[in-house]
C-alpha cells in the first residue's frame, strides 16, 4: 500500500518511528526549522534532500516522494501489463478486477492513469457500458484538459463506439467524425483507429438511414488494397511527426508508440514466416530424389512454404518460390512446378544475389524436366546455365549450386558433365586438387 499522505507526513511518521527529533533529522546538512517546514506542506524538498533525508530514515526517496518503494512500484506495473493481457485474451473479469487492485494500491500518476483507462475498457468488454462512458468521460476530459500528457483520440473513438452501442447515434455520429477529421488532420487514412471510426461512422449513418453519406465514405474507406504492417506502421510514424509539429504532443506519443507496435508485429510475422521456410528447407534437403514420391517431408513443406508466401518479400520471396517448386516436383506436380518457375526466369533486377537466384530457378526448372522423364529438356536447361556458372564467384552458396549441378547431369546421364560439376564444387568450397611437383633437372634423361 502507499505511505499515508504527502511527503511531508511521510518524513514526519518515519522520524517519529526511528525516534529522532528534528534537530537529529536535520543534522549539519539541514536546519531543524527546515525539517519542519516540510513536515508541514509548507516545503517541497528538493531530490538531493530527498535523498539525504532517505538515507537518515532508511528508506528508499522514491518512498518518500511517491508513498510506494520501488520493487512495489515494479510488481503493479507488472499487474497492469497482466491486465492488458488479460483483456486481449477476452478475460475482462480478469483484467477488471487486476486493475482494480493497480487503482487502490498505486499514487502514480502515469500508472493510474493507465489503469483506469483499462478499467473503462474492461467495463465496456462487460457491457457495462453506461460505466464505462462515465469513466471514458473523465479520460476525454484530461485528455482536453493537457494535450500534451494524453492522447484525445483513443478515447474520443472508444465513445463514438459507446454511444452507438447505447443508441445515441447523434452522439455517436458527432464524436466519430471529429475523430476521423484528427486522423485526417495527420494525414493517416490507414490503421486501426482509421478502420474503427469508419466502421462506427458506416454503422451510424445505414441506421439513421443516411445512405448518401454511408456510400460516400464507404468510397473513401475500400478505394486502396489492404496496406502490409510496414505502410502502415510508416503512416503512424509520419502521423506522429505531424502531431508533433501541431504541438499535439500527447497524440504524437500515442502514434508513435502505435508505429512500433505494428512494426514490431509486422517484424514478428516475418520472423515466423522465415523460420517456415528454413524448415521448408531442412525438409526438402531430406528428400534427394527428382521422381515424384509420396513424401510426407515433402507435404510438410509445402504446407509451411504456401503459409509463409503471403508475409515474405525480396529474397525470402523468391526463395519460398523455388522451394515450393521443388515440392511440387517431389509431389508428382511437374507442370505446376514449371509454371512457378517460370516466374523467376529473370530475378527481379540486378540486386546482390540475383545471378545466384536465377541460376537456382533453372536448375529447379531442370528437376521439373527429369520428373517428367524429357532428359533431354533438362539437359538443354543445364548446359544453357555455362556462362552464368562460370561467372559465379567462389562461395558456400556456389558449391551448393555446382553440387546440385552435378547431381542433376548424373540424373540426366550426362557422366562428363557431372564430373566436372562436381569438381567446380570442391573448388567453390576451397579445396583445389594439389599441383604436381616438378621434375629436377638431373631426373631428365637424355
Amino acid at each position: 500500500m502507499p505511505g499515508p499522505g504527502n511527503v511531508g507526513e511521510r518524513v514526519r511518521n518515519l522520524r517519529l518511528t526511528r525516534r529522532l527529533s528534528q534537530a537529529q533529522l536535520a543534522g549539519h546538512d539541514l536546519s531543524d526549522s527546515y525539517i519542519s517546514l516540510i513536515e508541514s506542506g509548507k516545503r517541497t524538498p528538493t531530490p538531493a534532500v530527498l535523498r539525504l533525508l532517505a538515507e537518515r530514515l532508511g528508506c528508499t526517496p522514491e518512498y518518500l516522494a511517491e508513498g510506494i518503494e520501488p520493487e512495489q512500484r515494479a510488481h503493479l506495473e507488472v499487474r497492469e501489463r497482466h491486465a492488458r493481457f488479460s483483456l486481449i485474451i477476452d478475460d475482462a473479469e480478469a483484467a477488471l478486477a487486476a486493475f482494480d487492485d493497480v487503482l487502490a494500491r498505486s499514487d502514480d500518476a502515469e500508472l493510474i492513469g493507465r489503469a483506469r483507462w483499462g478499467r473503462a475498457r474492461s467495463l465496456e468488454a462487460l457491457h457495462r457500458t453506461e460505466a464505462a462512458i462515465s469513466l471514458y468521460e473523465d479520460v476525454r476530459e484530461q485528455a482536453e484538459r493537457d494535450p500534451t500528457r494524453t492522447s484525445w483520440l483513443p478515447v474520443v473513438i472508444a465513445l463514438a463506439r459507446c454511444y452507438h452501442s447505447v443508441g445515441d447515434l447523434g452522439q455517436s455520429i458527432s464524436l466519430a467524425e471529429r475523430a476521423l477529421d484528427r486522423l485526417a488532420e495527420f494525414g493517416l487514412h490507414m490503421g486501426a483507429e482509421y478502420a474503427e471510426t469508419g466502421r462506427i461512422l458506416l454503422l451510424a449513418y445505414t441506421e439513421r438511414s443516411d445512405s448518401e453519406r454511408a456510400h460516400e465514405l464507404g468510397r473513401r474507406l475500400f478505394q486502396d488494397d489492404e496496406p502490409d504492417s510496414v505502410t502502415v506502421a510508416a503512416a503512424y510514424q509520419s502521423a506522429s511527426e505531424e502531431a508533433l509539429l501541431h504541438g499535439a504532443v500527447g497524440d504524437a506519443f500515442f502514434f508513435a508508440d502505435r508505429a512500433i507496435s505494428v512494426g514490431f508485429q509486422g517484424r514478428s510475422t516475418r520472423i515466423e514466416a522465415q523460420l517456415q521456410l528454413a524448415g521448408a528447407r531442412a525438409l526438402l534437403r531430406g528428400v534427394p530424389s527428382y521422381t515424384a514420391t509420396d513424401s510426407p517431408a515433402a507435404a510438410q513443406a509445402l504446407a509451411l512454404l504456401r503459409k509463409a508466401a503471403p508475409e515474405l518479400t525480396g529474397a525470402d520471396s523468391v526463395e519460398c518460390a523455388l522451394e515450393t517448386a521443388r515440392a511440387l516436383v517431389l509431389l508428382g506436380e511437374p507442370e505446376q512446378a514449371i509454371g512457378a518457375v517460370d516466374a523467376l526466369s529473370e530475378p527481379n533486377g540486378a540486386g546482390p544475389g540475383s545471378d545466384l537466384r536465377f541460376i537456382q530457378a533453372r536448375l529447379v526448372l531442370a528437376q521439373a524436366r527429369l520428373a517428367q522423364d524429357d532428359q533431354e529438356a533438362a539437359l538443354t536447361v543445364l548446359r544453357s546455365l555455362a556462362g552464368r556458372l562460370d561467372a559465379l564467384a567462389d562461395s558456400r552458396s556456389a558449391a551448393h549450386v555446382f553440387r546440385e549441378l552435378g547431381e542433376l547431369y548424373e540424373a540426366a546421364g550426362d557422366g562428363t558433365g557431372a564430373t566436372v560439376a562436381y569438381r567446380r564444387a570442391l573448388e567453390a568450397a576451397g579445396l583445389r586438387p594439389a599441383a604436381r611437383p616438378r621434375r629436377a633437372a638431373c631426373d631428365v634423361t637424355a
